[in-house]
């Protein structure tokens, strides 16, 4: 028996998909899973114990950094990347580092990004991400996470709105991530977790295809000063 899938089983939107799905996957070596963004100065500390701490500080990080600032410059990324905007793209990548004051989340975002376009150069021979990864790999632009995954999966077709909130979920996962190697929680419960953020990744996502760069703001002061009393911790699974 044949199965008839119909003519809108596949749309011209489909690679775009596929790249999103690919830039987003925990697989992909951008080496997210190697910081904690805090989190890790919380478990020590004893105060982050169970899946609602875990949440909180989801929520926390989701609400007050990467949903206005990252997101915001994953959308703007896609679209000047769609562009060829390299200078537009660059100049993007100077705000997000100029935003990051925590040394551990800067060098954190950097290294993921970089890695990221390295990947994604080698993946294909896209001049605007050859041109991004040489930029990143001489030191002529900081190459932030952010600024990577939106101009990847923009220069695959991808639209602001998908590219934000595939993001913002792969942040959530990360952190998600780092929780469950802390704290004694079970998969089941990360995953509870994740499901929560659903609404809130969509409306961050929305808000941050309509953003512009002036409208760029990040307010996370409980986990940046987490971030620089990681440092100093004793010992240390996590570089941040």
């Amino acid at each position: 028996m044949t199965t008839d899938v119909g003519p809108s089983a596949f749309t011209p939107a489909e690679p775009a998909l596929l790249a999103i799905l690919q830039f987003a996957d925990g697989l992909f070596p951008a080496g997210g899973f190697a910081h904690s963004f805090g989190l890790e100065t919380y478990a020590q500390e004893g105060r982050l114990r169970d899946r609602a701490g875990l949440e909180a500080l989801v929520v926390a990080h989701l609400d007050g950094a990467a949903g206005p600032s990252d997101a915001v410059a994953v959308a703007l990324a896609s679209r000047l990347a769609a562009g060829g905007d390299v200078r537009g793209l660059v100049a993007l990548d100077a705000r997000l580092d100029a935003m990051k004051c925590v040394p551990e989340f800067r060098a954190a975002s950097r290294q993921m990004g970089r890695q990221t376009l390295r990947a994604a150069a080698a993946l294909g021979d896209d001049p605007i991400l050859g041109e991004l990864a040489r930029a990143a790999d001489e030191g002529l632009t900081p190459g932030h996470h952010a600024l990577a995954f939106g101009a990847a999966v923009g220069r695959a077709g991808a639209g602001a709105a998908p590219a934000a909130a595939a993001y913002l979920y792969s942040t959530a996962a990360l952190l998600v991530g780092a929780g469950l190697r802390l704290i004694a929680l079970g998969q089941l419960d990360g995953q509870r977790v994740l499901a929560a953020q659903r609404s809130r990744i969509a409306r961050l996502a929305s808000a941050a295809a309509a953003a512009s760069v002036e409208d760029m703001w990040s307010f996370t002061p409980g986990l940046e000063l987490a971030g620089l009393r990681h440092a100093a911790l004793d010992s240390r699974l996590f570089r941040s």
